[in-house]
């Protein structure tokens, strides 16, 4: 997130954004034919249509019953409605959920088993059901959306817990690995280039757990994916996640009437809308794509469009006050973020997502401006309570 003097950046992509009505009419009939989810506030299977065919050797092979298909963290919101899609696909014979608690979106092909994988014995489960339940591809998604106080346990969870799971996946005969992580984790600095790459390295702040822990989750799967011959190991950095079901710290953020910023700063955002982060799960399920990949929606905005549009009032905080306030509210758990965050309300931190369109084809339907305009249209049901809140 960049000063003022950067905004000719946000004019000059808001300038190419596409409609969002023709993207939508052109997602419905896109990824491999298959139909949207008749599920309702289920986003739809095609939301990352790509222009041109996946070459067949890209895809990943079904065996003789189908494929299946293991996640983590299966109740959280990426985990469930991956979930309800997967359920639909014809290609998929089992879906396997491993968390403490069960998703709301299981069908008959699901297959509910209760890892904890805080535990040290989870390890030994892990690799158990992957063998008992003869899985090709893991999606990883047990990971905080939000920043908690309870750092020991968030630890327990993102870190060590992925150690477990790799280490019970490593015995198992794994065709893919896929792991969600998010593009804060390069960082917000005043050095940051307009656009940061794949190739930039994770320069958030390493003293703080909520990004610490999934850096840690990061390096250690590029070291499983260095040892595991014939396993495709995908990571997918998402944007800060935004939609009218989602609920994160960044939804908290702009839910509120007066919405904290810095005096004399105002950078670029974007944002990812859920039903286009879902959809590059998808994607990356259907065909292999080793390596890392920004997935990232079209354009981005400076912090005070995305305050105005969101219907909130700005109240500008001198840096100097801004870290005693948000320390002091984290303590008291009144604050949505630790002061780390800080950094992001002063500086850029907008990642290049042409990787993900080159190598995956990866198109979001929904631009960052379509995103936020989506996510604010139901919160404003929300504030008025003609729509319930959603749990993430």
């Amino acid at each position: 997130m960049a000063p003022t003097s950067e905004h000719p950046e946000a004019a000059a992509h808001d300038a190419t954004e596409r409609s969002s009505a023709a993207r939508v009419d052109h997602a419905a009939s896109a990824v491999d034919g298959s139909a949207p989810t008749s599920s309702a506030g289920e986003p739809p299977e095609s939301a990352a249509a790509e222009a041109s065919p996946i070459p067949t050797s890209r895809r990943a092979s079904s065996g003789p019953g189908g494929r299946v298909i293991a996640l983590t963290g299966a109740a959280s919101f990426l985990g469930r409605n991956l979930i309800g899609i997967l359920e639909e696909d014809p290609r998929i014979a089992r879906v396997v959920a491993i968390d403490i608690k069960p998703p709301d979106t299981g069908g008959s092909k699901l297959r509910m088993h209760t890892v904890d994988l805080t535990e040290p014995a989870s390890e030994e489960r892990v690799a158990e059901v992957l063998a008992a339940e003869q899985v090709d591809t893991l999606v990883h998604l047990c990971f905080l959306s939000s920043p908690t106080a309870a750092t020991a346990w968030a630890h327990e969870l993102e870190s060590v817990g992925t150690m477990h799971l790799l280490h019970g996946a490593r015995q198992a005969s794994l065709r893919k690995l896929i792991l969600w992580s998010q593009t804060i984790l390069y960082g917000a600095h005043p050095t940051n280039p307009n656009f940061l790459t794949e190739k930039h390295p994770l320069r958030a702040d390493p003293d703080e757990r909520f990004f610490a822990d999934k850096m840690a989750a990061e390096r250690e799967l590029n070291a499983f994916g260095a040892k595991a011959k014939g396993t495709t190991v995908t990571i997918l950095r998402t944007a800060p996640i935004l939609g009218p079901t989602v609920q994160n710290y960044l939804t908290r953020f702009l839910a509120r009437r007066l919405v904290m910023t810095m005096l004399g700063f105002d950078p670029l955002w974007q944002f990812i809308h859920e039903v286009d982060a879902i959809a590059a799960f998808k994607l990356a399920i259907d065909s292999d794509f080793p390596g890392t990949f920004n997935i990232v929606g079209d354009g981005v905005l400076p912090l005070s469009t995305i305050v105005r549009l969101a219907g909130r009032t700005a109240v500008p905080v001198p840096h100097s006050a801004a870290g005693p306030l948000v320390s002091g509210l984290w303590a008291a758990h009144a604050a949505i973020a630790p002061p780390s965050f800080l950094r992001y309300l002063r500086y850029l931190c907008v990642a290049d997502g042409e990787k993900a369109a080159q190598v995956m084809g990866f198109r979001p339907v929904y631009t960052t401006r379509e995103a936020l305009l989506d996510y604010t249209s139901a919160q404003r049901l929300r504030d008025v309570r003609l729509l319930q809140e959603t749990p993430a």
